[in-house]
């Protein structure tokens, strides 16, 4: 394939191609873990009113707050900024749990630019720009994925360190941590593979470029090989 002045596209390289498919493991990963409901969970035969929740939605069974003076059961799952839960909203959501949610939230958009930069490297589109600028959207896709890798870590470490507070959900010992957590540390784990790959391909790219420099150099005339007629 050659582009509009006679260039031939870049190839894809092994680390471009790993790197890109680990990035959209670790985005499919994440947006399963940033919408579902399950990173918290109780243990069925508990029978606590806690059931389950997410990063945006809580659920109970008849679920009584102890230090609200009216007597209103909290039942089902509702959003979390929902009327039904207005009442114990700041019980509900504390400041490390709204930390978790910017973290993943951050770790998302720096995941969809990830994608987006890698996508213009695989399919090679706009030609001439990929080519002139390839090592430049390398490294953007090693630094989005870095960051999102970061995110992820601040995310999960701040949720798997706080979430048995025993001033935040009643009986912290009957819950457990569930797939939506697993699949948020293992998109970590798949943006940590997809920064190496991405890494690793920015230095080949740029020996490659810096090789390619020396030989134009090489090729030039200096003055004292200059032939006068």
């Amino acid at each position: 394939m050659a582009g509009t002045n006679g260039q031939k596209a870049p190839e894809t390289s092994g680390y471009l191609m790993l790197g890109s498919i680990s990035s959209f493991a670790s985005m499919f990963l994440l947006v399963m873990s940033y919408a579902s409901p399950h990173w918290l969970v109780s243990w069925h035969d508990t029978y606590s009113p806690f059931k389950n929740m997410g990063l945006w939605e809580f659920c109970f069974n008849r679920f009584r707050y102890p230090n609200y003076q009216f007597d209103k059961l909290f039942d089902g799952c509702h959003y979390i900024f929902s009327q039904e839960y207005y009442v114990i909203w700041e019980w509900l959501l504390p400041g490390w749990l709204m930390a978790v949610q910017a973290f993943m939230t951050l770790g998302l958009i720096f995941s969809c630019l990830a994608q987006i930069t890698a996508t213009l490297l695989l399919t090679r589109w706009p030609l001439n720009f990929v080519f002139r600028y390839q090592w430049q959207l390398l490294g953007l896709c090693g630094v989005f994925n870095a960051a999102k890798t970061f995110s992820l870590f601040l995310a999960v470490a701040v949720f798997g360190g706080q979430c048995w507070r025993r001033d935040w959900l009643l009986y912290p010992n009957f819950n457990y941590l569930s797939w939506s957590y697993a699949f948020a540390v293992i998109s970590m784990a798949f943006a940590g593979l997809s920064t190496a790959c991405f890494y690793f391909d920015t230095k080949k790219m740029l020996k490659i470029k810096k090789h390619g420099s020396n030989l134009v150099m090489q090729m030039q005339p200096t003055n004292g090989s200059q032939l006068y007629i």
